[in-house]
């Protein structure tokens, strides 16, 4: 009877990760960048965080039935708070490095890590990130969406359309052994095709059995570099895309909120992903 495996399922390690660990041990002698192999997860995991996508996107659900102009952020993080608890789950921000609320909220030049706030209102022609992480039995589901209120300008609606799109460029070229790399080249080529521009320095991440994991992912890339990505890897891919710049400043007093330099808007689109054997899938969006 041979070793378990070292992903923790519990398994003989011929059947589980050893086909992955023997193609892995293949590309790194041909010189390629392979992950630690902890970034793996086993199949009880993977359905552990997939469960908690579930509950997450069910989260970003209930905020989109209920979202309107005159509402305040608070309103929102209300929403989050009361819904999650009721599917069971906690919502992982609450409390995360001292942020104050369960969702966050980011509205028109605001970048990301918007908190909720009963002054901030929402008005005709806003644009609004609802960036939801939920734990939810031990697991983390973390996606956000783009919400426009009323009728909004036709840059902004030039924007949220192609953050959106650019993540699913991104998503459709996902496959098993492709590079990290590969995601940003496509978000910031097709932002850049549309006269937008990607925040290089706050990016993806890791997920799934807490909230930040390895590995980082850029939104801007080069085909081909970085780390391949393996079967069982999650994370993140949340680009934000600036109106006219990349640059950014952060709110000192508040200590999270994120800007546009210039006050012009920001979009940004997250979707939760899981490298499968035979391609990818999203777990939540």
């Amino acid at each position: 009877m041979g070793k378990n495996c070292w992903c923790g399922s519990g398994l003989p390690h011929e059947a589980c990760h050893k086909a992955i660990e023997d193609k892995m041990r293949e590309l790194r002698a041909q010189g390629y960048r392979l992950p630690n192999k902890r970034l793996i997860k086993n199949a009880a995991q993977i359905e552990g965080c997939r469960e908690a996508g579930r509950i997450n996107a069910m989260v970003l659900d209930k905020v989109a039935e209920n979202i309107r102009i005159g509402m305040s952020t608070q309103d929102i993080d209300d929403i989050v708070h009361s819904y999650t608890k009721e599917l069971g789950g906690i919502p992982a921000t609450l409390g995360f490095e001292g942020y104050p609320k369960s969702v966050c909220t980011s509205v028109n030049d605001q970048v990301c890590h918007g908190i909720p706030s009963k002054k901030v209102i929402l008005q005709e022609g806003d644009i609004v990130n609802v960036d939801c992480t939920t734990v939810y039995n031990g697991f983390v589901g973390d996606a956000s969406r783009m919400f426009c209120l009323g009728e909004i300008s036709e840059n902004a609606k030039k924007l949220v359309e192609t953050t959106r799109e650019a993540v699913d460029i991104a998503v459709s070229h996902l496959k098993p052994y492709c590079h990290l790399g590969d995601i940003g080249y496509y978000i910031n080529k097709h932002a850049r095709e549309n006269g937008f521009h990607v925040v290089r320095d706050i990016g993806g991440h890791g997920v799934g059995l807490s909230m930040h994991e390895d590995p980082y992912v850029c939104h801007i890339g080069r085909l081909g570099h970085g780390i391949l990505l393996i079967p069982g890897m999650i994370f993140t891919i949340e680009p934000m895309i600036n109106e006219t710049s990349g640059d950014f400043w952060m709110d000192e007093q508040d200590g999270w909120g994120i800007y546009t330099v210039d006050g012009t808007l920001s979009a940004q689109v997250e979707y939760m992903i899981l490298i499968t054997e035979d391609g990818y899938e999203i777990l939540s969006k």
